[in-house]
């Protein structure tokens, strides 16, 4: 018996409860070997996060501890409320690099309380689309649109984290002409400074160097970006490098997280509602991407909509704790995964060992350099972008291609936000016209007395045609379904007496298309056409009795999809038989059963 299959027999508030906080249902199976891998894999998970927060905190435009905040309290709160065991909510690269493009054009000395205030609304929109039950609508939205947006965002990180690898002035909105800026920030900045690119690129070296050993040697769960983070600390405390120029985190408090409510009233917060309702559907497209893909290789079941809502917890509650919009991390989970981490459980105590970490360290982590987060973040950022990815989806179709490259060109060249609006826009765009897309085949009697599709230069029966609709008749079908009517209506001839419809794969009718082909059917009646309509399922049915368009046709002339192989299509060339009163043309397939042989359905 499933989980979920147990929740659901629970009565009153106790099955409410299991049901949406998950990590509370899993410690009804709870085992000792289960909260010992829970521990290993969120102090593994901590020791990762710690470096990757600050970084993200500096990308977001905050000060650094807002990253060790958001790495806590977000990650608890989803981790309480994840429907995928392994997932780790927090501060990325995607939503942070997002985060700064948003508050491009807030004031310095609101750029703090406004992210906290995106947070707020980011869950805010989250939480309504929970409550909608729109979360499904996700698969409408095609994968390309984070590949494309991982390359836009993974280049706009490098971009701004040149200033701090290379020492130089803020360069500003990276947005803004980023290469004429870079390069006239070289000529009236002076040379970089020669510590800090040594230091950046040093900490690109060793993280590099780490992995390349961790991958030779198997130690999966060596923290890499922890080690380097130290190590650079370290040689700028030791050395008084922060003396010498080189610019570190600063101060950094020993504190949890404090509690204050978001201020929804400044002036600057309608501004921000275009770019939460973008980082609201990032961050549930990286978190539910994310998500699948652990449970494709866990055999794990998603609640698609309990993963919104955990979402949308976790952003709307960090906001309450000074606490930047957030989503699934994809290094983190990945690591969690491999780690071992059997439940919810393991970001609960990845956030409880950050806030430890904070408690105890902070007072170190002042001598901790930018360059040196800078450097993470790149590395972070190559890896985020993943050429192969990109290449394929580049190379897949021209679908994919259109959207990669439209989504990433927005996101360099206007804003981060605009693009993931651009990019579901274009899913739709995109994707109506296929769902949309009727198929028309036309189908014979064959001298054998078999029924299949006509070949382009096989003769048909001039008195008696058989086409075959297939595809979803909904409005916006209604041009496909109008094109294939007016063909099959041209290709009646004058000796024609009979139409067979075969309507066996056509799906979801709705009044547009049904009042398009009661329009059709008029005209052929108005011609002397029998239109015998066949393969007709119970939904296409309901929707012909309840428009009245079977009142008007014939009894006869409906033939209700049967659970038997090709009855229906045989049944309405029975009919025709007698329509047409067993006589058919020299040259007509016809004869075949017009002396009484039999015919046979190679078609269902």
């Amino acid at each position: 018996m499933t989980s979920a299959t147990r929740t659901l027999r629970e009565p009153g508030l106790k099955g409410w409860l299991l049901k949406v906080v998950p990590a509370v249902d899993a410690l009804r199976t709870y085992r000792l070997q289960d909260a010992r891998a829970d521990l290993i894999a969120g102090l593994t998970v901590a020791t990762v996060a710690v470096p990757q927060a600050m970084a993200y905190g500096m990308v977001a435009g905050v000060p650094p501890e807002h990253g060790l905040y958001t790495a806590i309290v977000m990650t608890a709160i989803g981790a309480l409320f994840d429907s995928s065991k392994q997932l780790i909510n927090g501060p990325t690269n995607a939503t942070s690099i997002a985060v700064l493009s948003a508050l491009a054009a807030i004031a310095v000395e609101d750029k703090l309380q406004a992210a906290v205030v995106l947070a707020a609304l980011v869950g805010m929109i989250q939480l309504a689309i929970t409550l909608l039950r729109l979360g499904d609508l996700n698969r409408y939205i095609s994968h390309s649109v984070v590949v494309g947006f991982t390359l836009g965002a993974g280049s706009l990180l490098v971009l701004d984290q040149l200033k701090n690898l290379f020492g130089l002035k803020a360069m500003g909105d990276p947005h803004d002409h980023f290469l004429l800026r870079f390069f006239h920030t070289l000529v009236e900045g002076g040379p970089w400074h020669l510590e800090t690119t040594l230091i950046g690129f040093s900490t690109i070296a060793l993280v590099i160097g780490l992995r390349w050993l961790k991958g030779r040697l198997g130690w999966q769960l060596l923290p890499e970006l922890l080690i380097v983070t130290v190590a650079m600390a370290g040689l700028v405390g030791g050395l008084g490098l922060d003396q010498q120029g080189v610019k570190v985190v600063g101060e950094i408090p020993a504190s949890l997280p404090p509690f204050q409510l978001p201020s929804l009233q400044e002036p600057w917060v309608p501004d921000l509602f275009s770019s939460a309702a973008a980082i609201a559907t990032l961050g549930l497209l990286e978190a539910i991407a994310m998500a699948k893909a652990i449970a494709a290789q866990t055999g794990q079941r998603l609640d698609i909509n309990q993963q919104c809502l955990s979402e949308g917890l976790a952003n709307f509650g960090g906001s309450f704790f000074q606490c930047i919009p957030g989503s699934g991390s994809l290094t983190r989970s990945a690591i969690n995964q491999q780690a071992g981490a059997a439940s919810q459980w393991s970001g609960v105590w990845s956030a409880a060992a950050v806030a430890i970490i904070v408690m105890l360290f902070a007072p170190y982590a002042r001598f901790i350099p930018k360059a040196a987060l800078a450097g993470i973040l790149i590395v972070s950022a190559w890896r985020m972008i993943d050429p192969p990815a990109q290449l394929y989806h580049l190379r897949a179709t021209r679908f994919d291609r259109i959207i990669v490259l439209a989504t990433a060109f927005s996101a360099v060249f206007i804003s981060v936000e605009f693009c993931v609006l651009i990019g579901v826009f274009m899913s739709f765009l995109l994707t109506v016209p296929r769902v949309g897309r009727m198929l028309l085949t036309e189908f014979v009697v064959g001298d054998d007395g078999m029924i299949h599709e006509r070949m382009p230069d096989e003769e048909v029966c001039c008195r008696m045609r058989i086409f075959g609709l297939e595809g979803e008749m909904f409005f916006g079908s209604g041009a496909s379904l109008e094109a294939h009517m007016d063909h099959i209506e041209a290709s009646i001839q004058p000796e024609t007496e009979v139409l067979i419809l075969r309507m066996k794969r056509v799906r979801s009718p709705d009044a547009v298309c049904l009042a398009m082909l009661e329009s059709h059917l008029a005209r052929l009646d108005e011609r002397g056409i029998h239109v015998l309509m066949c393969g007709v399922r119970e939904d296409l049915r309901k929707g012909l009795e309840r428009t009245g368009i079977l009142e008007r046709l014939r009894h006869e002339q409906v033939f209700v999809e049967q659970p038997v192989r090709g009855s229906s299509t045989l049944q309405a060339i029975a009919a025709a038989k007698k329509l047409l009163e067993e006589k058919a043309c020299e040259r007509c397939s016809l004869r075949s059963f017009g002396m009484g042989g039999p015919v046979s359905g190679v078609i269902g």
